[in-house]
């Protein structure tokens, strides 16, 4: 691995690309530091920190650790990446229902595919000029923050720099993401999305160390078989992680003779891969986007049934963790849908010459295709609700009672997208290094990246 990795800055336009990748994520960590302005963000990072353990403390946890703790500094990149993946639902949620739109996505080609992004940057800018004016309305309000005075000089000339500041802030992380597509490696919206979550795994790792407490028994918060068995969850998340990611289902293809001229073509067998995870991550980003904005409102309102909402949506109710499972399998039965056409592939192989051995072509391939993806779709997206509700399960006082904080890192979503992006991005250069003949991460086969 460590040749590999020499061998990739030894090839000047992939050294160019992975520098450019590392400027860029420096570029996004030092705007998370850059406060915003008429905010004492001093009195806000304490108010956080005294509400740690609260429902409402775990739900801007969530958040934070997606924006990489800017949330809780109130800097220009607060929101983060949130708004730009709220607004890609919504386009792909409306591409089904709007022939405009779905036209664009299928016969538009290049050219429909630049205005589907470029419709998702303005839904972007304008949800997050929605959610930046309650984040507004709510840092005014001494009430929501036990008596403290956030803003010292409150009114329409902090609501609107506010606006303007945050959304700017999340127009800028969506163009730096956009860079890291064109001119970097990997996929620039993970690799950010990965690089604020990363940043609370110190965090994460000292309070562990803390409450272990290992030079002070009296003091052990955490006991050691505790420790362990999250150790051992840690290393089978990440193997099963591995494993879902990487596996597929083959279907063998069988290609017919053809006689062209004085010439034979075709006859060969091949494979068709499906994989058990076709949708990646996506589907937990996109259910945590779909919990989190209704909620994110209604913290901002301090009203008593708006609170009761609030703690239904928070991590650790039954209400939560049901919505959330079912966002997960809807989304990736709803991802594979739109990444997986089977009456195409059906289609390609016929034309092609292709089929499958037991199964006619054309409308029965179709048929069996559509089953064997939805039953593997299926199995893949239980692993990833069980993987995201892991959190929950280990914070729960009447289990172990780890703070979220900690367990979110030793199984959950957070480890999920860091295994995903770090196979994705590995992929992406080994392709590179076989492409000039050098050997890839590993000696014996390839890394399969998840699409």
């Amino acid at each position: 691995m460590i040749q590999a990795l020499a061998n990739a800055f030894k090839i000047p336009e992939l050294r160019s690309k992975i520098l450019f990748t590392l400027g860029i994520v420096v570029i996004y960590r030092i705007g998370a530091y850059v406060p915003t302005p008429g905010i004492d963000g001093f009195a806000l990072n304490r108010f956080f920190q005294s509400i740690a353990q609260t429902p409402g403390g775990m739900l801007f946890g969530i958040m934070g650790m997606f924006s990489g703790g800017a949330l809780q500094k109130a800097t220009i990149f607060a929101l983060g990446i949130m708004p730009y993946i709220s607004a890609s639902i919504i386009l792909q949620l409306l591409t089904v229902v709007i022939p405009h739109l779905e036209k664009l996505a299928k016969e538009g080609g290049e050219e429909g595919r630049r205005k589907i992004i470029q419709y998702t940057r303005y839904t972007t800018v304008i949800l997050g000029i929605i959610q930046t004016f309650f984040i507004s309305l709510w840092l005014e309000n001494p009430n929501a923050f036990q008596g403290t005075v956030i803003v010292p000089h409150p009114g329409w000339g902090f609501r609107l720099m506010t606006i303007l500041t945050l959304t700017t802030g999340t127009a800028f992380i969506m163009w730096l993401g956009e860079q890291i597509d064109q001119r970097g490696i990997g996929n620039g919206m993970s690799i950010l999305i990965t690089v604020g979550i990363l940043e609370s795994v110190p965090t994460a790792i000292w309070q562990t160390f803390v409450l272990v407490s290992p030079l002070d028994p009296a003091r052990q918060q955490l006991p050691y078989w505790k420790l362990a068995i999250m150790v051992v969850l840690f290393v089978a998340v990440v193997l099963g992680v591995i494993a879902i990611i990487q596996g597929q289902r083959r279907i063998q293809v069988q290609y017919a003779k053809q006689v062209r001229g004085h010439r034979v073509y075709g006859g060969g067998s091949t494979y068709l891969p499906l994989k058990v995870n076709q949708a990646g991550v996506i589907p937990i980003i996109f259910a945590q986007s779909v919990i989190l904005f209704p909620a994110t409102i209604g913290a901002f309102i301090r009203t008593g049934w708006m609170q009761n909402f609030v703690q239904f949506l928070s991590p650790g109710h039954w209400v939560y963790e049901t919505l959330y499972a079912v966002f997960i399998l809807f989304f990736t039965f709803f991802y594979t849908a739109i990444t997986f056409n089977p009456i195409d592939v059906s289609n390609n192989l016929q034309k092609y010459g292709g089929f499958i051995p037991g199964i006619r072509p054309g409308k029965n391939t179709a048929e069996h295709l559509d089953y064997t993806m939805t039953r593997i779709a299926f199995s893949g997206a239980v692993f990833l609700a069980v993987i995201a509700l892991i959190p929950s399960v280990l914070s729960s006082p009447k289990v172990m009672n780890i703070p979220f904080l900690i367990a979110s890192f030793f199984g959950g979503t957070g480890l999920l997208i860091i295994v995903g992006v770090v196979l994705d991005t590995a992929k992406a250069i080994e392709s590179q290094l076989l492409m000039r003949h050098y050997e890839g991460f590993l000696k014996k086969g390839k890394i399969k990246g998840r699409r």
